[in-house]
């Protein structure tokens, strides 16, 4: 069973006349947490939002090069919103919708034609425990998701991103602005999430890359400068520029 869920082939971005990727070519494996470091405007944020095509939505984006997923070319006719489906992602800041936490969860199988109220209760539930929020909210579901601390916020986007069966989750920054103890937590989530998603984690945290990736990436200047196993790039890189990042030298 071939195990590449994505994979981008000399995937060249420009947004005017700023290049933000430079011919990237990597694979990223089923079920896997793939950990993109790299110090601000090195192209990790831009190589996640073309994953989903978020970067569509910037009048002044260029894309050479292809990403598929399961072997089909997102840009080959493939339907956006069912591709965002498929692909779902947390942002770097929390936006609940401005109603409870359980219509939260529910609204986008909603969206997607579930009506049976057995069936929405089930998925707020279950989207709840994958994300480790069911037990700190299961007695306030009526409640608005505003009144839940930043940590929990997120928690709950990652539920309501749950709720609409993905396949693939990025992960966008999560934990910039969360405490260590959420941090810990949306980390636990994460980490178990691979058991059913593959998932992509981009984040400034070189320490958050080394606890939750199997596999990093490191982006520089919008290349792809290396890729491999998660203790051999933080231990024995192959670049000096991978290690020196590593190191806090830049960054």
């Amino acid at each position: 069973m071939v195990r590449i869920k994505i994979k981008a082939e000399a995937l060249d971005i420009r947004f005017a006349q700023v290049r933000a990727l430079k011919a990237v070519n990597i694979e990223v494996m089923r079920n896997e947490i793939l950990s993109v470091i790299g110090p601000a405007n090195s192209g990790k944020t831009t190589f996640l939002r073309a994953l989903n095509r978020m970067n569509d939505l910037n009048p002044d984006f260029k894309m050479a090069g292809n990403i598929f997923i399961d072997g089909e070319d997102i840009y080959g006719g493939m339907n956006v919103n069912l591709l965002r489906k498929r692909v779902g992602m947390i942002f770097a800041l929390p936006m609940p919708l401005p109603m409870s936490i359980s219509d939260n969860i529910s609204y986008g199988p909603r969206m997607h034609g579930i009506r049976d109220k057995k069936r929405l209760a089930d998925i707020v539930e279950e989207s709840l425990r994958s994300a480790y929020l069911w037990d700190e909210v299961k007695d306030r579901l009526y409640l608005s998701a505003l009144k839940l601390s930043g940590g929990q916020q997120q928690r709950l986007c990652i539920a309501r991103t749950l709720a609409i069966e993905p396949e693939v989750v990025l992960f966008d920054e999560p934990c910039s602005g969360l405490d260590p103890i959420s941090t810990a937590k949306v980390e636990e989530a994460i980490f178990k999430l691979k058991e059913r998603y593959t998932i992509v984690l981009v984040t400034n945290n070189v320490k958050q890359a080394a606890r939750v990736g199997e596999r990093t990436a490191f982006f520089l200047n919008g290349e792809l400068i290396e890729l491999g196993g998660t203790e051999k790039i933080f231990t024995a890189p192959k670049d000096m520029r991978t290690e020196d990042y590593i190191r806090g030298k830049f960054g």
